[in-house]
Order: C-alpha cells, then structure tokens, then sequence
C-alpha cells in the first residue's frame, strides 16, 4: 500500500483549473476536473473517475480498518483510496494524493 502526502499540502487540494489529471508516472488519464470537489479533507477529491478503466479498486486492511485503495491500471502507481461519503450522483469520494497527479490544463 502507497503512502499519503499530509493533509493541506498537496498543491492539487484548492486547484479550480479546468484540465485531466493523469499519472505523474505513466501519463495515462486519470480524473477531469469537472467531476472535482472540495470535500474540506484536505485532498485533491473527485466523484468518479474521468477514465474509469484506468483507476484500479483494491482492498486495503492496513492500519486495523478496511478501505479501498485506488491506483493507476497501468503502472500500478499508488493515487489514494475511495471512500462511500462523497456527493451524488455517486456517492464516492477518490480522496487523491496530489503528488501522484499532474493536471493538463485545458486552454
């Protein structure tokens, strides 16, 4: 399991830029800034993914508690977890570490 960055540090957190986020590692799309919102954690958060098949689910019993870690399909580069207490449609939140993330600005 990956490690997380310390909460208000990641400089993703505030970020209102229009663009995709993809994987500081690979490249590969990851998330789109119109599915991004402030869940006041302290961690860049998205509702779903932008490409879904390119963010991996895993089980995480690390830490004495069950999570969901997610990382990058194809590299396997650690992102952060998901947790159920996001906002709708989904429901979800990807609580992800800004380190593990670049943004490609639109414009």
């Amino acid at each position: 399991m990956g490690g997380t960055e310390p909460a208000f540090s990641g400089k993703y957190n505030a970020c209102k830029d229009e663009g995709t986020y993809i994987c500081v590692c690979c490249g590969d799309p990851l998330f789109e800034s119109d599915k991004k919102f402030d869940s006041g954690t302290g961690w860049p958060s998205f509702w779903e993914p932008g490409v879904a098949e390119n963010v991996t689910e895993i089980e995480d019993v690390s830490h004495g508690m069950r999570r969901v870690e997610v990382a990058c399909t194809s590299c396997g580069g650690h992102l952060g977890h998901v947790f159920p207490d996001g906002p709708p449609p989904t429901g979800l939140r990807y609580c992800i570490n800004s380190a593990s993330i670049a943004l490609d600005r639109k414009g």
